[in-house]
């Protein structure tokens, strides 16, 4: 039979294009079914500690040979025998450790491997994110002090409303990140181990091998949970431990998505309507057909997977509802899916986000152009508020400002004329005791309020002692792919 080319066959997107080789690396099969060698190991290190028939001899020939590389042919070879993946890799590794062989996965069931593995991965790959995430909000800080005194239209309903600074929007974005950054940490510290628990959660096995002695059998399930790094640990379980716990971590997932997409969304309009943009190379094409396009594909990529993973959300949701008693296997084959899933798109999506955030363009002008035709509608209101504390009577006085502000649309829309609101209400009786106030109005810093000193207090207080207790982020790979 010829052999076929990797390309004619299906390929996953996430692996080819857009993960990094770090998360790739922590879903990989190579990485699982050490991380289940690595179980063993404790099972059996703690075993014999305990007083157990395991010797010295046989869990150091498991230690040995633990980062042994893995022959996938014969794997799959007595897989295609036993039809069982577990059997089938404790089968292989006792072919390395032939006199260990007996004692592995001795009183377990294979959810000691499979799920605790899970945990171990999650684990692994909530730590990539919450690197992810603190190097993000370095960019952000770094972009928004900036821009934190920059005036810049603020927008209601997509409408023009009172003005903020380009600074202050980033800080909304980055504090989005901050609360997903929160809930990751919440989520590793939290996490539980399975632990050993035997076939329905009972601990049956292990209690016949310890002949019926309940305090080592406690002991066994506390040192194997913390030799592979938890303090917290499930006291309860059926065969698997609760599903709830990968519906908490798929949300945390989520969240980040919700965040990354607000935050594209609201930088795919500015770039529209020519205020900032994401990063353009020299040689990027942004449209076959339209040369002169520079069309937001890193946002629109963002977008994209988050929106994959809000759908993957809804999986531990119903894995875990229809889960029945102890456990069945119809979580399985979409676990499989899923999870890795939802990790690999959130790691990109991050990736993507970083890059877009360290080379975002502002276009100062266009946001100057914005704020001349639109300053004088927002500054209209604080002429409202000096005129009626100089006597004025409000309705009057709003009345007037209405007027005037209808005719000011109406010669725009029309005659393409300037927004004059300013002068019109300069020269209005009605607001004679506040005419010379009126000018200092068309400055538009004079409408930002505390935006900067905002902008300052949270980056300072709040993002600050994440960027400083983390480890550097630069180790990690920030490369966009394709």
């Amino acid at each position: 039979m010829p052999v076929m080319d990797e390309r004619e066959s299906y390929r996953d997107p996430l692996v080819e294009r857009y993960a990094s080789r770090e998360m790739l690396e922590i879903f990989s099969a190579g990485h699982r079914y050490r991380t289940w060698r690595r179980l063993w190991l404790a099972l059996a290190e703690c075993e014999h500690e305990l007083g157990l028939e395991i010797t010295r001899e046989q869990v150091e020939e498991l230690r040995a040979h633990v980062d042994d590389p893995i022959d996938w042919d014969r794997v799959a070879e007595i897989e295609r025998e036993l039809r069982h993946d577990v059997m089938a890799h404790i089968a292989h590794f006792g072919e390395r450790c032939p006199r260990a062989r007996s004692i592995i996965h001795l009183g377990a069931t294979s959810c000691f491997v499979t799920d605790n593995a899970d945990i171990l991965l999650a684990r692994d790959g909530l730590r990539l994110l919450r690197t992810r995430l603190v190097a993000l909000l370095a960019a952000f800080r770094d972009f928004a002090l900036a821009h934190k005194d920059v005036p810049t239209l603020g927008y209601t309903h997509f409408q023009p409303a009172q003005l903020t600074t380009i600074g202050k929007r980033a800080a909304l974005w980055a504090q989005d990140f901050l609360l997903d950054l929160q809930e990751v940490d919440r989520r590793l510290e939290e996490l539980r181990f399975r632990g050993v628990k035997g076939t329905t959660g009972t601990q049956a096995s292990f209690l016949r091998l310890f002949d019926g002695d309940d305090a080592r059998v406690e002991e066994l399930d506390r040192r194997v949970s913390e030799r592979m790094g938890f303090e917290r640990r499930f006291l309860i379980t059926g065969q698997t431990y609760s599903r709830k716990q990968d519906d908490a971590v798929l949300h945390a997932l989520s969240g980040i998505a919700q965040s990354a997409h607000k935050f594209s969304t609201d930088v795919r309009l500015l770039q529209a309507i020519g205020d900032m943009e994401e990063p353009f190379e020299k040689s990027q094409v942004g449209s076959s057909a339209m040369p002169w396009k520079r069309n937001p594909m890193r946002l629109e990529r963002i977008s994209s997977l988050a929106k994959y993973v809000l759908s993957q959300a809804q999986n531990a949701a119903w894995i875990h509802a229809t889960q029945w008693f102890e456990r069945t296997l119809d979580d399985s084959a979409n676990r499989r899916l899923s999870i890795p899933q939802s990790f690999l798109a959130v790691d990109a999506l991050l990736v993507v986000c970083v890059n877009v955030v360290r080379g975002l363009v502002v276009h100062p002008e266009i946001v100057r152009r914005r704020l001349e035709e639109e300053l004088p509608f927002m500054a209209s209101e604080t002429v409202l508020m000096l005129a009626v504390r100089q006597g004025g009577d409000r309705g009057e006085l709003h009345e007037r400002i209405r007027g005037h502000a209808m005719e000011v649309a109406r010669a725009r829309k029309e005659r393409g004329a300037r927004n004059d609101l300013l002068e019109r209400l300069a020269a209005d009786p009605a607001f004679a005791k506040v005419r010379e106030r009126i000018a200092e109005l068309g400055d538009p810093a004079a409408h930002i309020g505390r935006a900067p000193r905002q902008v300052e207090t949270f980056f300072r207080d709040e993002v600050g002692p994440w960027i400083r207790d983390h480890a550097s982020s630069e180790s990690a790979s920030w490369d966009v792919s394709v």
